[in-house]
């Protein structure tokens, strides 16, 4: 017999500071204790290997953070973007249980800590979401994660336009690439509903390339938005961020 939601689940974990194995209830270990994991698994090359696995340099983290496909390097950039996570972990940690007699595991891919709750994610092509072994986990996922009032998704394929928009903003994520005073100037005008190509001549005494590199960096922040569902040109106008 199946336990309830989260009750008899176990989860286990590795402290990144000694890799010492931690196993505790998942009611009632602590987010906190999840945010200093290390990733459960350790990569790996090998000759013909159909996934890729690298390392992405985060702003969120200051740090790299690891994936082990391009569509969880997808995830991770948007997660680097989104204004609202604070603290990415990779791999956090294995949920195992005793699932109507057979012992289930899994280990999450990512586990994002934002403004509000803990979230969940699993990366997984929408092809293969749907397929009864990977809809049968992730459905047992939903219900542990959602047990403890966190959020869990799925996340597949993004719209390929803002993809691409993302990607490149996030040439502009470093932050101390840029001209400190450019940015000042930058934030003290009111750009809301100026077009980008407009505001990239908003400063006509300063460089062109100091002045571009900003106004993409503070999109890349979301000082500033602009639609990225569509193919990102001079013509976008500006809104300020909520």
């Amino acid at each position: 017999m199946a336990s309830r939601a989260g009750t008899g689940v176990s989860v286990s974990f590795r402290s990144s500071s000694n890799a010492v194995e931690v196993v505790e209830p998942w009611e009632t270990v602590e987010a906190s204790a999840l945010a200093g994991a290390a990733p459960w698994r350790n990569f790996r090359w090998r000759e013909g290997q159909k996934h890729y696995s690298g390392s992405f340099w985060s702003a969120t983290e200051n740090d790299f953070v690891i994936y082990e496909s391009r569509l969880e390097l997808a995830r991770l950039l948007f997660a680097d973007f989104d204004q609202s996570v604070r603290h990415i972990v990779a791999q956090p940690f294995r949920l195992c249980d005793d699932v109507d007699g057979a012992l289930r595991r899994h280990i999450p891919d990512y586990l994002l800590f934002t403004n509000s709750e803990p979230v969940v994610v699993d990366v997984k092509p929408r092809h293969r979401v749907g397929r009864p072994r990977n809809a049968f986990a992730f459905a047992w996922t939903r219900r542990v994660v959602e047990s403890r009032g966190w959020r869990y998704e799925v996340w597949s394929e993004p719209c390929s336009t803002e993809l691409e928009n993302v990607r490149f903003l996030a040439g502009y994520r470093r932050g101390w690439l840029f001209d400190q005073g450019v940015l000042e100037q930058l934030r003290a005008l009111d750009l809301a509903g100026v077009t980008l190509g407009r505001a990239l001549r908003v400063l006509p005494d300063t460089p062109d390339a100091l002045v571009r590199s900003a106004v993409l960096h503070l999109l890349w922040q979301q000082y500033w938005q602009v639609d990225l569902t569509r193919p990102l040109s001079l013509r976008h106008v500006l809104r300020k961020a909520p």
